[in-house]
């Protein structure tokens, strides 16, 4: 029997949400090389897929955070989901940009935050962990308290998890790194020779160096 975590990283994989390339690696923007890459924007085209999303984060809301009191979605890939999940919750709604505004109030949190309130913050994607902590301690200066984070998946790497603990910041995923490759490997999308190059890469992203293909 699948479990959500697969099921739901299937769907991303078939609408390329989740692109998988270990022979011809993308390159982030922070210059690393990466047989994978993810762009959960893409659900929003998708009803089916941005509903399952919706249910499911308020689903883990619900069981582990029901005491929430504001939902915050992080800039800007969190933003639609964040809003979904509060309208779907009824609770308020603000949103954490990556910096401040650079006129005006210079906000770096838009919409209305009550010193104590708690709040739980709505992400896309976490990777090194970095934009999200940097968003929860956002919420945190500006007298919040955040009681946890969901996000749609995350990448699983072990620094990551390290700066989460660290921060005190419960995080929860509706799929992640390893559901995804379990995954793929079922739907025939990588082959079995494939599997040890993407979790060498999970591991070590930083210093990973694609595999040369003889030819």
């Amino acid at each position: 029997m699948k479990h959500l975590d697969n099921i739901f990283a299937e769907k991303l994989l078939k609408i390329s949400a989740i692109k998988l390339q270990p022979n011809n690696p993308f390159t982030w923007a922070s210059g690393w090389n990466s047989p994978i890459y993810t762009d959960n924007r893409k659900t929003l085209s998708y009803p089916d897929v941005r509903s399952f999303i919706k249910v499911e984060l308020c689903r883990l809301i619900e069981e582990n955070f029901g005491d929430a009191e504001v939902i915050a979605g992080v800039a800007t890939g969190a933003i639609a989901q964040g809003a979904l999940v509060a309208d779907t919750l009824g609770l308020p709604y603000i949103y954490i940009r990556s910096s401040p505004k650079d006129h005006g109030l210079e906000n770096l949190i838009e919409g209305n935050l009550k010193p104590g309130q708690k709040v739980v913050i709505v992400e896309d994607l976490v990777s090194t962990g970095g934009s999200s902590l940097k968003a929860a301690q956002a919420v945190r200066n500006a007298g919040g308290e955040v009681i946890g984070m969901v996000a749609i998946f995350t990448y699983e790497f072990p620094v990551s998890v390290k700066a989460f603990k660290d921060a005190g910041v419960k995080l929860l995923t509706i799929s992640n790194y390893s559901a995804m490759i379990a995954a793929a490997k079922e739907i025939g999308y990588i082959a079995e020779s494939d599997l040890a190059t993407l979790e060498q890469w999970r591991k070590d992203p930083a210093n990973w160096v694609p595999r040369k293909i003889e030819g």
